[in-house]
Formats: C-alpha cells, structure tokens, sequence
C-alpha cells in the first residue's frame, strides 16, 4: 500500500510536470540521465511531503496538485493577458474587430500562378488547355474509382484518401 502511494505520488509528480511543461511551451530534452531523473523525482517528493515522514499521503498529494495547477492557471492567465494588451494597439481595454482581425494570418496561395501553370501544361506551351486543366482531376478520380463505375462512393474516397495521405 505504501509502495503504491510512493509510485502514486511519483506518477503524479511526472504527468503535472509534463503537463507544466507543456503549458510552458517548452521543447523535450533531447536526452535526460537517470540519475538526474532519480533528483528530480526525489526533490519533487520532498517538496510534496509536508510532513517529512517518507511517506506520501492522499492529502499531500491532492495538495501538490493544486498548488501545480493554480501556478498552471497563473502563467496562462499571464500568457492570455500579454496577448491581449498586445492585440489592443489603441489601449483602451477592449479589442475591436480592426485589432482582432490583425492577429489573424493572412490567407495565401501555396502556389503562385506560374507554378500552377508549370504543373498542369503538360505540352510546356506556357498555357493551359481546358483538357490539361481536367486531366490531373480526372487522373485522381479515375485512381478513386476502383471499380471503374464512373461513380466514387464514400468508402473509395476514404480508401483512396488512407493511402494516399501527405507524409
């Protein structure tokens, strides 16, 4: 029983930290040594038993994950307030559309029209005829169709889409 409030206190100690961490926006260590592991989990149990008695009690523990959760809470609330003085140029407390609208990124094409163009003139005649327009679509469509009925059902796009995902 008590090894298990042990590795009770311990989980909790590593998934509020992970989760500190996340909030945080930090990146993962690229590699951790277990003895720094074995520090970390060892201070993070002293600083969870109040009453230094080596043991970790549901009390305890219930008060370590508040205490995590309210600095949590803290640093966001910090995060969101810093966010919206900087979306309110004007100062006056309040966003309008205007000061909204300009956090949102702009839309842009991936592609610029001569890389569109280049991809579908299929002759390199610098324009695009209405049938190099249709034949990439239909090249897709046509490998959709499984069964070649001239009709793409739900489960063929879905089959199609499954193997044929961005890597």
């Amino acid at each position: 029983m008590v090894r298990g409030i042990i590795l009770a206190g311990a989980a909790a100690l590593l998934i509020s930290s992970a989760a500190i961490a996340q909030q945080a926006g930090s990146a993962a260590p690229q590699s951790v040594k277990r003895t720094d592991i074995i520090a970390k989990l060892d201070s993070g149990f002293a600083t969870l038993d109040t009453n230094h008695d080596g043991f970790l009690s549901v009390a305890e523990l219930q008060a370590g994950q508040t205490h995590e959760l309210q600095q949590i809470e803290a640093r966001r609330k910090a995060e969101i307030e810093a966010k919206f003085k900087q979306l309110d140029t004007n100062h006056d407390g309040q966003l309008s559309l205007v000061e909204f609208s300009a956090a949102v990124p702009e839309v842009r094409a991936q592609l610029t029209p001569q890389q569109v163009l280049q991809s579908l003139d299929s002759n390199h005649d610098g324009k695009v005829s209405a049938a190099e327009f249709r034949a990439s679509r239909l090249q897709s469509f046509d490998e959709m169709d499984t069964n070649h009925d001239g009709v793409v059902t739900a489960a063929e796009a879905q089959a199609y889409a499954r193997t044929h995902q961005p890597r």
